[in-house]
């Protein structure tokens, strides 16, 4: 895609990705939150990442953040330490445009390269049928399904647990 760059993550990216996320908690069904955070709240999650082995990048198309990937803590128990989860976010205009697809190779580069993760976790919403084939496009493996451990705009959610090793 022209005018996309894969970055770090930086403070001033915040409020922007807390307007992505926001929006799918109000809209979407990629999180279980069902209330919005606030610039507090991720301002936290954000001081936990690009530290240790959880790394925080932003694609930018044009200036503007359209879209996130993290890896960040799996489990606490240490024995997890090498253990991560995935999490990809697109604004909802920017989708279907490759976006999600360039945060994936960029954030998977990332992890590989690196001794310090052997697992990379994605929890995905039952029925998100192409966040299932992107993760297969880049060597996931299917893991399992949960029904109904969640509940959202009242209609009872599934998870497709999928794993890939490093």
């Amino acid at each position: 895609m022209d005018g996309l760059t894969i970055r770090t993550a930086e403070t001033g990216d915040m409020e922007r990705l807390l307007e992505i996320y926001n929006y799918e908690v109000e809209n979407g069904v990629a999180t279980f939150d069902l209330h919005p955070r606030t610039m507090e709240e991720r301002m936290e999650w954000f001081r936990a990442h690009n530290v240790d082995n959880h790394p925080l990048i932003v694609a930018e198309v044009n200036g503007r953040a359209a879209g996130y990937a993290s890896l960040s803590q799996y489990r606490e128990k240490e024995a997890y330490a090498a253990t991560v989860e995935l999490s990809v976010y697109v604004a909802p205009e920017c989708r279907r445009q490759g976006i999600a697809h360039a945060l994936m190779r960029a954030i998977l580069d990332e992890a590989k390269r690196r001794d310090d993760i052997h697992t990379v976790i994605s929890v995905i919403t039952e029925g998100n049928d192409a966040s299932i084939r992107l993760h297969e496009e880049f060597g996931f493996a299917f893991c399992g399904t949960m029904r109904e451990v969640g509940e959202k705009f009242g209609r009872k959610l599934g998870i497709v647990n999928m794993q890939l090793m490093t």
